[in-house]
């Protein structure tokens, strides 16, 4: 088979992923709302229900405590659940069964035991879904060990990091992003997989390092051209995996830049970004020409109004004046 890449929207990349390990390995299976006779919310199990059949495409109740809940004990007794979360803010209604016996099951056990569940959900702003169907809630998960949390932000690493997350014995969080499931990009033909802890550089520069994950990576990048055309150079760093981190590559870029802007969608209080600056703060200081800066979204409910929805996160400006003040410090 040839490994020519081929242009794929982020959701028929998740799709494919999905067909693939469900061809691959039959105690695969997938649940959630609306994913079967409807495909799907954003249209990702599109096609699934067809060539497997009911008993691997289940279209559930709205119940999310009660069918993430079944899809664990599923995963207790070998099966590979899919358990799809239609937004993001409705996870909060799984966290006992997911943060409390996911997550902790292979500790107290000894290793003996395994749960090897995927929860699918996406998050973010976008479309003026108001403040129930809106929020970045990664840092909640990033909070608890047990879990992996993984953020793709374009085609390739959505498909390559969801076929890794199906053959991943521990718990993982995949979190996409509503505004991505129509974004183009390419994907090889062949099978790959993409490990979890390995982020990417998206983009190379020498002036400022620049982290971002998920919707904020293609705004970072169209804000870093922009950039370089006032003649400064910007590097993107993408973890793609928070949980694990791949942090040596994030410490590489910062000793080599000297100068850290950190993007996130999520509210400031609280989040990954401060993490991450953390981290740097303790082992890259003396690297460090400026202070770190973090742009992150309001400490508010995200509003239904589009442009006032638009002002709570970061834009392309807001990136802008971060670098330059950071570069320019």
């Amino acid at each position: 088979m040839s490994n020519e890449p081929r242009t794929l929207m982020y959701r028929d990349a998740l799709n494919e992923a999905l067909t693939e390990e469900m061809r691959r390995d039959d105690t695969v299976f997938v649940m959630g709302e609306g994913i079967a006779e409807r495909g799907g919310s954003y249209k990702v199990t599109a096609g699934l229900l067809a060539e497997f059949g009911e008993k691997r495409v289940i279209d559930t109740p709205l119940a999310e405590a009660s069918f993430t809940g079944a899809g664990i004990g599923a995963a207790l007794t070998g099966m590979r659940p899919i358990v799809e979360i239609l937004f993001i803010d409705f996870s909060l209604l799984t966290l006992d069964q997911v943060i409390n016996q996911a997550a902790k099951l292979k500790f107290m056990t000894g290793g003996q035991g395994s749960v090897p569940f995927v929860m699918r959900t996406q998050g973010g702003t976008g479309n003026g879904v108001a403040a129930q169907h809106s929020q970045s809630l990664e840092a909640i998960f990033y909070h608890i060990p047990g879990l992996n949390v993984v953020m793709p932000s374009c085609p390739h690493d959505a498909k390559g990091l969801l076929k890794t997350a199906v053959r991943h014995n521990d718990p993982v969080i995949f979190i996409e992003h509503k505004l991505l499931y129509m974004n183009e990009g390419t994907v090889p033909s062949d099978e790959y997989l993409i490990p979890f802890g390995q982020g990417d550089i998206k983009r190379r520069g020498s002036d400022v390092t620049l982290i971002a994950w998920s919707n904020m990576i293609p705004r970072s990048l169209t804000a870093a051209d922009k950039l370089a055309a006032e003649g400064i150079n910007v590097e993107v760093v993408d973890p793609r995996t928070l949980v694990p981190l791949d942090k040596e590559l994030i410490l590489e870029s910062v000793r080599k830049t000297e100068h850290v802007v950190i993007v996130q969608e999520a509210v400031r209080r609280g989040g990954v970004a401060s993490d991450i600056a953390s981290i740097i703060q303790a082992e890259a200081f003396d690297y460090l020409d400026a202070p770190i800066e973090i742009i992150a979204g309001l400490n508010t409910q995200i509003p239904f109004n589009l442009t006032l929805e638009a002002a709570c996160v970061p834009q392309e400006d807001d990136i802008i004046a971060a670098v330059k003040r950071a570069v320019y410090a």
